[in-house]
């Protein structure tokens, strides 16, 4: 991957004291979808606007940041996708009194962003890494969507037990379904997806943090599939 036209890695801004009442915040979520059997991403552009983005938007009420992030990401690029654990540096503690076994993955967002939405009011976004489904769980979760009328299917998180390298297996096909008319507006209607490779998805979006969303995303990605590499059995 040629990365001679990327900006240098952008830094975290220095830590902020604010607060912000229920009435004068926004909390939203979004995602970068990759296709791991491609080494693709999802990235959208809005056909009147103009520009390429990451699908991304406020969160439901009583909703987790990350499944607001799967569904954001579903309604407004057309492809159904869920979270991806990836071996990123946070400082989450591991849950106390736990018997799980502690995971060298997370995830956890990759980037948090705070921008004003208005002159009074805080929106908090944080970008997280994800993939496109399975064959058998993208029909599954269709037929059940169908069922319900075209209700919002959340999947199953990715199984803890599986490498990237059996996901991929995985992959029967050679790009993934993307479903048509899934936003909820006449904005969201404006917009288009494409599976593009990592390379040209930062080229455009190049001069904003979702470069680094997909920059960073797939890095974790390919350090993960080493690690899993080296640890089995030789």
């Amino acid at each position: 991957m040629t990365t001679s036209h990327i900006r240098p890695r952008p830094t975290s801004n220095l830590p902020v004291i604010a607060n912000f009442d229920s009435a004068h915040l926004t909390i939203g979520a979004g995602v970068a979808i990759f296709h791991l059997a491609t080494s693709r991403v999802v990235v959208c552009y809005h056909s009147k606007e103009k520009y390429w983005f990451l699908p991304k938007g406020r969160r439901d009420a009583g909703e987790d940041s990350g499944t607001g992030a799967e569904r954001e990401g579903f309604e407004e690029s057309g492809y159904r996708n869920r979270l991806l654990p990836i071996p990123l540096r946070h400082r989450q503690p591991q849950a106390h009194n736990s018997d799980a076994a502690v995971s060298s993955f997370a995830k956890e967002p990759i980037w948090t962003q705070l921008m004003p939405l208005t002159r009074s009011t805080q929106y908090m976004l944080f970008w997280y890494i994800a993939e496109t489904l399975p064959p058998e769980i993208e029909q599954s979760l269709s037929e059940k969507s169908n069922q319900a009328n075209g209700a919002y299917m959340a999947p199953l998180s990715y199984p803890e037990t599986m490498t990237l390298a059996e996901r991929i297996d995985l992959d029967k096909m050679l790009a993934p379904v993307r479903h048509e008319n899934t936003g909820v507006n006449e904005e969201e209607a404006l917009f288009e997806s494409h599976l593009l490779s990592i390379d040209e998805a930062q080229r455009k979006l190049s001069g904003t943090i979702m470069a680094d969303v997909v920059r960073s995303g797939w890095e974790q990605i390919q350090t993960r599939m080493e690690l899993e590499q080296n640890s089995r059995p030789s």
